[in-house]
C-alpha cells in the first residue's frame, strides 16, 4: 500500500545531498511501500546491485531488470529496475525514482536525465535523487517538487599524500585509464600482496568476482576507475586519487570539484568515517579543495543538457531538424553531439540508406538502429558501417537480421584465449550483440540469441576474472590473509537481504577459479531452483540449502549447506538468489491477490486480505468476523473475482488449494515450524488426513487443511460438507450418510468427530442435531 493518499494528488520529491546519506536506500524502501514502482540508475552495474537487493525482498517474479544489454522481465512484474536510458516510461507505476540526477549536466548523457526530470512521473509519487549542486535546476524545472536533504551519515577527512606502501587497508585507488589501473595493480601486488580491479568495461559477472576478492578480505586493496563514484556499495575506508586529470573523450582535463567529491565520498559507509587523499607522486589537493570535499560544498549547476523529444519522423531531414532544435529556457543547453545523432547524420548522407528510409516507419527504424551503443569504442566510420548493415538487413524482404550473419559475428567472440585486453575487447563486442539480441522484432528466435550472447559473456567474464587474479593477486601471500579472522566477519556471514552483496569469490589456493555448478546457480533461471515440501532447496539435482524460520510465514530465511565448496563471496551471492526464490514461493501462492483492483476495496476488505495472506490463503471465519461483517456488496463481488471464497467456517483463496500450491504452502510451513510441520503434508489427491494431537492447529490451517475433530480437511471440502450438514439438519436430527464419508476419504469411525467439530451433537442411534440455534454467519 502506498503511503501517499491518492486524494492529495501525486507527490514530487527531490532528495538532494552528498554521498552516503542513504538516498538510494531510502528510495528502494519507499518503492517497496507501493504496489508498483520503477527506479532508474546511472550504471548497469548499479542497476544489477539494486535488482539483487529488491529480489531478496520481493522475489524475482516481482522484479524486472531492464538495461541496454540485459532484460529480465517476469510475467507480471510489480517493480522495474532500469538504467536511466532504458526506463520503459510507457508503463505506468505508482512510484518512480531517478538516481544521480546531477548527471543532467553530463555532455553526452545529460539530456536523458534532463528528460526524466521534466517528464518521468509516478502515478502517486516521484523521487529525484542527486547532489545538492542540482538544487537551482530542480527549483527552475520542477518548481512543485519538495526538496529534502539529509546529512552525510559519516565524516570524511583528508589523509594527505601517500605511497602505495603507506596506504591503509581497505583502500580504493582511483585512476582514469586502464593502462594506469594495470600499472597500479601491479605495484600493489608487489608491495601489499594483491588488489582487486574494477573497470567500467567489466561485465557484472566479472565485476562481482573482483569485488568479492575485496569484500571478503582476500585482498585489502581495490584499484578502480571512477566507475566506483556512481553509488556502487563497497566497504572502502580510504580513497586515494592516483591522478587528478582524466580524458573525457575529447581532451585531458582536470577533475571538477564535484567529481572529486563524488568519488572521495565512497570512503566510509553508513556511520563509519572515511578518509581520502592522493597517491604519490600525484599532485596534492589544495587546502580550499580539501575543505570543499570534507564539507561537501560545491558550485551549483546552472545549466543542464537538453534534447528535443518531440521528433518529426515524416522524413530524414525533418528528423535531423527537430533533433537540432534549441531549448527556450535559459537553464537548458542543447546537448553536445551524441553518438546516435552523429550516426544518423552520417547514415543520412548515404543515398542507399535514404532510399530505404523513405517512409515514416523507415525513418523510425533507422533512428532505432542508431540507438545501438558503441560499447566497442570503434572509430565512428566502423560503427556507422555496422549500423548501416543492420538497417539494410532490416529493410530487406525478410525484415530481420540473417541468422548466418549473426552467427558468424557472434561466434568469433567465444574464444577465451588471450590477454586481459583481448578479453575486454571481446566483452565490449558481445555487449553490442547482446543489445541487438534483445530487439526481439529484429531477429528470429530471440531467446536463442539472448542465451548465446549471455553464455559467451559469462565465459569471457570468468576467463577475465581468472586472468585478473593471476596477474594482480599473489595468492601465496593472500591465502593466509583470507583465512585470518576479521573484525567484521559477522557482517560477511549475514545473509539478511540488504547485507548480502552480489559477489563471486576466487578460490583461495589457486589463481584461476573454475566455473562450477554453483556459479551456474547464481545465474540460473528461477524455474531451475526447486524447493521441496521438506523445505530443502535443490539445484541441478543437488541439495544446496534449506528454508528456515524467518520473520513470518511469508518470509523464511535460508541456510546454506556447510559442505558447499564455495568461498564467502559466492556463498553470499547464492544466499541472495535462494532468498529471492523463497520470496517467489510465497508470491506464487498468493498471486491472485496482487491485483490493481485491490486498492479500490474498503478498509475491511483490505484487512481481510491481509489476514488471508498471513495465513497463506486460509483463514477462520470466526477470527475474521469483524471484517466480514463490514464488507460491502461491491467488496464481496470483487473478492469473488480474486478467487476468495467466504465460507461458513473458512475464508480461503481457491487457487491455494491446488496440489502444487499446497506443496508450496507445506514448504513455507515446514520452514516456520520446523520438524513439527516436516511430516505434515497430504498426498496430492487427498482431501483429508489424520492430525497429530501435539501439533498446533495453525500448521494445518497454513497448508489449507484446517483441523476438524480427528482429521485435517481441505478447506473447500470442509465447507461443502458443512453445507450438506446444515441442509440435513433443517429437517431435525439426521444420520450422516455414507457419501459424506466417501467425500472425506476417511474411516467411518472418524466421521463423527468431524461432524461434532462442525457444530453438531450426537443424540443417539448415530444421529446428530444442532447444539443450539445459530445465527447465520456474516460470511455466508
Amino acid at each position: 500500500m502506498s503511503t501517499v493518499p491518492s486524494t492529495l494528488g501525486p507527490s514530487l520529491v527531490a532528495l538532494l545531498g552528498p554521498t552516503n546519506t542513504g538516498k538510494t536506500h531510502r528510495a528502494v524502501e519507499q518503492l517497496l511501500l507501493h504496489r508498483t514502482g520503477m527506479i532508474g540508475l546511472p550504471l548497469r552495474l548499479l542497476a544489477r546491485e539494486v535488482y539483487d537487493k529488491l529480489t531478496a525482498r520481493a522475489g524475482e517474479q516481482a522484479v524486472a531488470l531492464v538495461t541496454g544489454e540485459e532484460k529480465r522481465v517476469p510475467a507480471q512484474p510489480r517493480y522495474w529496475v532500469c538504467t536511466v536510458e532504458a526506463m520503459p516510461l510507457d508503463r505506468r507505476v505508482d512510484f518512480l525514482a531517478v538516481d544521480e540526477v546531477q548527471l543532467a549536466a553530463h555532455r553526452q548523457r545529460g539530456h536523458v536525465f534532463t528528460d526524466r526530470l521534466l517528464h518521468a512521473r509516478g502515478r502517486l509519487e516521484t523521487w529525484f535523487l542527486g547532489s545538492n549542486t542540482l538544487r537551482p535546476i530542480v527549483a527552475d524545472l520542477v518548481p512543485t517538487a519538495t526538496i529534502r536533504s539529509h546529512t552525510r551519515l559519516s565524516k570524511l577527512q583528508h589523509l594527505g599524500c601517500r605511497k602505495v606502501s603507506g596506504l591503509p587497508p581497505r583502500t580504493a585507488i582511483v585512476a582514469f585509464s586502464m593502462a594506469r589501473v594495470y600499472e597500479l595493480a601491479d605495484q600493489v601486488r608487489a608491495r601489499r600482496g594483491g588488489a582487486a580491479v574494477v573497470l567500467g568495461a567489466l561485465s557484472p559477472r566479472a565485476r562481482n568476482a573482483q569485488v568479492a576478492l575485496y569484500q571478503s578480505g582476500e585482498v585489502d586493496y581495490l584499484v578502480a576507475t571512477d566507475a566506483i563514484g556512481m553509488g556502487l556499495n563497497l566497504d572502502v575506508d580510504h580513497v586515494a586519487f592516483a591522478e587528478l586529470t582524466k580524458f573525457d573523450g575529447r581532451a585531458s582535463r582536470p577533475l571538477e570539484r564535484i567529481e572529486l567529491g563524488q568519488i572521495a565520498g565512497r570512503a566510509g559507509r553508513h556511520i563509519k568515517d572515511g578518509t581520502f587523499g592522493t597517491l604519490a607522486p600525484s599532485d596534492s589537493l589544495s587546502p580550499a579543495l580539501i575543505r570543499a570535499i570534507e564539507e561537501h560544498r560545491f558550485p551549483s549547476i546552472r545549466r543542464v543538457m537538453w534534447r528535443n523529444r518531440d521528433l518529426d519522423f515524416s522524413n530524414l531531414d525533418a528528423l535531423l531538424t527537430t533533433l537540432s532544435r534549441r531549448p527556450t529556457r535559459p537553464t537548458l543547453r542543447l546537448t553536445a553531439p551524441t553518438a546516435d545523432g552523429d550516426a544518423l547524420r552520417r547514415l543520412a548522407m548515404d543515398h542507399g540508406i535514404r532510399e530505404r528510409a523513405d517512409t515514416e516507419a523507415g525513418v523510425r527504424l533507422l533512428w532505432e538502429v542508431c540507438q545501438i551503443p558503441d560499447y566497442r569504442q570503434l572509430v565512428m566510420e566502423d560503427h556507422v558501417a555496422l549500423l548501416g548493415e543492420v538497417f539494410r538487413q532490416l529493410t530487406a524482404p525478410s525484415g530481420q537480421l540473417s541468422p548466418d550473419w549473426l552467427g558468424g559475428r557472434i561466434g568469433q567472440l567465444s574464444q577465451t584465449q588471450g590477454d586481459i585486453d583481448d578479453l575486454l575487447t571481446r566483452l565490449a563486442f558481445i555487449r553490442t550483440w547482446t543489445y541487438i539480441a534483445h530487439r526481439t522484432t529484429w531477429i528470429a528466435d530471440p531467446p536463442h540469441w539472448q542465451g548465446r550472447t549471455r553464455t559467451i559473456e559469462d565465459r569471457l567474464s570468468d576467463a577475465l576474472h581468472a586472468l585478473l587474479v593471476e596477474r594482480f593477486v599473489d595468492t601465496r601471500r593472500t591465502a593466509s590473509v583470507s583465512q585470518r579472522p576479521r573484525h567484521d566477519d559477522n557482517r560477511l556471514r549475514d545473509t539478511s537481504p540488504f547485507a548480502v552483496l552480489a559477489q563471486w569469490t576466487a578460490n583461495q589456493s589457486t589463481p584461476a577459479p573454475v566455473t562450477s555448478w554453483l556459479d551456474d546457480l547464481v545465474e540460473a533461471s528461477p524455474a531451475e531452483i526447486k524447493i521441496a515440501p521438506s523445505a530443502q532447496i535443490v539445484f541441478a539435482g543437488r541439495p544446496v540449502a534449506r528454508l528456515t524460520r524467518g520473520a513470518d510465514l511469508l518470509r523464511p530465511d535460508v541456510v546454506l549447506r556447510d559442505e558447499l565448496e564455495a568461498g564467502r563471496g559466492l556463498r553470499s551471492q547464492i544466499a541472495r538468489r535462494l532468498i529471492a526464490a523463497a520470496r517467489d514461493l510465497a508470491a506464487e501462492v498468493l498471486a491472485p491477490l496482487q491485483n490493481e483492483q485491490r486498492d479500490r476495496l474498503s478498509g475491511a476488505a483490505r484487512g481481510l486480505l491481509y489476514q488471508l495472506e498471513q495465513g497463506l490463503g486460509t483463514l477462520s471465519a470466526r477470527v475474521s468476523r469483524p471484517q466480514l461483517r463490514a464488507l460491502t456488496r461491491d467488496d464481496r463481488q470483487q473478492l469473488a473475482r480474486f478467487g476468495v471464497r467466504l465460507g461458513y467456517h473458512q475464508v480461503y483463496l481457491a487457487q491455494t488449494l491446488k496440489p502444487a500450491m499446497v506443496a508450496r504452502r507445506v514448504a513455507l510451513a515446514t520452514a516456520f515450524w520446523g520438524s513439527d510441520a516436516g511430516t505434515t503434508w497430504p498426498a496430492p489427491a487427498s482431501v483429508s488426513m489424520p492430525v497429530h494431537a501435539t501439533r498446533p492447529a495453525e500448521i494445518y490451517a497454513a497448508i489449507g487443511f484446517p483441523r476438524a475433530g480427528s482429521r485435517a480437511v481441505r478447506a473447500d471440502v470442509l465447507e461443502r460438507i458443512a453445507c450438506d450438514l446444515r441442509r440435513a439438519a433443517r429437517q431435525g436430527p439426521f444420520t450422516p450418510d455414507d457419501q459424506i464419508r466417501q467425500r472425506l476419504s476417511c474411516p467411518a469411525t472418524e466421521v463423527e468427530s468431524i461432524v461434532e467439530a462442525l457444530g453438531y451433537r450426537p443424540v443417539g442411534d448415530g444421529r446428530f442435531a444442532r447444539h443450539r440455534r445459530r445465527k447465520r454467519s456474516p460470511a455466508a
